[in-house]
């Protein structure tokens, strides 16, 4: 199916981060979900890593969005532009010369509607795309686990990315038993904000907060304690302060969604099957995305679980890299292309442009 157009272009089209696996070629960008763009001309003024950099530190006529918000579309121009921007560079503007328009397997939640899924399918047909089919991040992220998710065998995967966190169990092809939180990395640095606001009255920046989840965040406490210094404005003055910041306080911010998503896998495994659960016990939990490289998130999830948890190699690729197996051997997986037409998989429907 896929071999026929000249290039085959996989997008995990994220709410932090948008990567895309050119067929042959493997990923060939990954960049953040980020538009700068002038409200005075209504010019684009940098997309991706540029525009990211301009986050919080922009004059009033410029401003620095994010389109998609939980995984889902919230600004379609914008998210337009920003695909045609990458599908151009990924595809050299050679598809604009010769009308050998790409086709798209993009990746999203495995519980958007109709209306999202479509708004989807739109906006990567409007910036380039001769065809586009929709693929479930779980589905994906299994595939790049390299999991036989075709077998009458159950699979467990949690996909941890920017705005939403997958949880799901799969067999033949399918999903099992789904559950999709709006909690996830950019959930976590707004609990480190709100964190540092009540506690210590400093008011810091994502672009901050993102920094502590990464430097010293942790779901466990850790063998060794973890600081670093955070600098902001200090509410009740209005000037500069630094604050020393550990990583026991960075669990007290993250508590309540950690305690969430852990509750969320728990229902799941509950719903799950006792004869695809024992596989599951078998095997172990696969842990992808993002949000996944939290320290210690593997060891919170068995402890709450009892089940192994194996995090896959390089979370963030993951689920393009399994994008980008599908597109590699269509063969091996006509039985996933076939459930396309079950809610909750892969979409079936497929826009055709001349």
């Amino acid at each position: 199916m896929f071999g026929q157009f000249v290039k085959s272009i996989g997008v995990d089209l994220g709410t932090a981060n948008t990567l895309v696996y050119v067929k042959g070629e493997g990923i060939v960008i990954n960049e953040p979900s980020v538009v700068a763009i002038n409200k005075k001309t209504g010019n684009f003024v940098a997309i991706g890593r540029e525009a990211k950099a301009m986050v919080g530190r922009t004059p009033a006529h410029i401003t620095a969005i994010k389109p998609l918000v939980n995984g889902v579309i919230s600004d379609f121009e914008v998210t337009e532009k920003m695909l045609h921007s990458f599908i151009q560079r990924a595809y050299g503007g050679e598809w604009q010369r010769f009308l050998a328009r790409p086709q798209m397997l993009i990746g999203i939640p495995s519980e958007v509607t109709e209306v999202e899924r479509g708004a989807v399918e739109d906006a990567a047909r409007n910036a380039g795309a001769a065809r586009v089919t929709l693929i479930d991040e779980p589905i994906a992220a299994a595939v790049g686990a390299e999991l036989s998710i075709q077998e009458p065998t159950g699979h467990m995967v949690i996909d941890i990315g920017g705005g939403t966190a997958e949880i799901a169990v799969l067999s033949l092809g399918g999903i099992v038993v789904r559950k999709s939180l709006r909690i996830a990395g950019d959930k976590f640095d707004q609990d480190i904000i709100q964190y540092i606001r009540q506690n210590f009255n400093l008011l810091i920046g994502e672009r901050t907060a993102e920094e502590i989840k990464i430097k010293i965040g942790s779901a466990v406490e850790l063998p060794e304690t973890l600081v670093t210094s955070v600098r902001g404005r200090d509410l009740l003055t209005g000037l500069p302060k630094e604050i020393m910041v550990s990583d026991e306080h960075v669990r007290d911010a993250l508590r309540p969604s950690l305690f969430a998503l852990v509750e969320a896998v728990k229902d799941v495994i509950e719903t799950t099957p006792p004869e695809l659960l024992t596989d599951i016990m078998d095997s172990a939990i696969i842990l992808s995305g993002g949000g996944s490289l939290l320290k210690g998130l593997d060891a919170l999830l068995y402890q709450a679980t009892k089940v192994s948890v194996r995090p896959v190699e390089d979370p963030l690729t993951n689920v393009v890299r399994g994008i980008g197996l599908v597109l590699e051997r269509p063969q091996d997986y006509t039985q996933l292309m076939l459930n396309a037409s079950a809610p909750g998989q892969m979409t079936p429907k497929k826009y055709e442009t001349p």
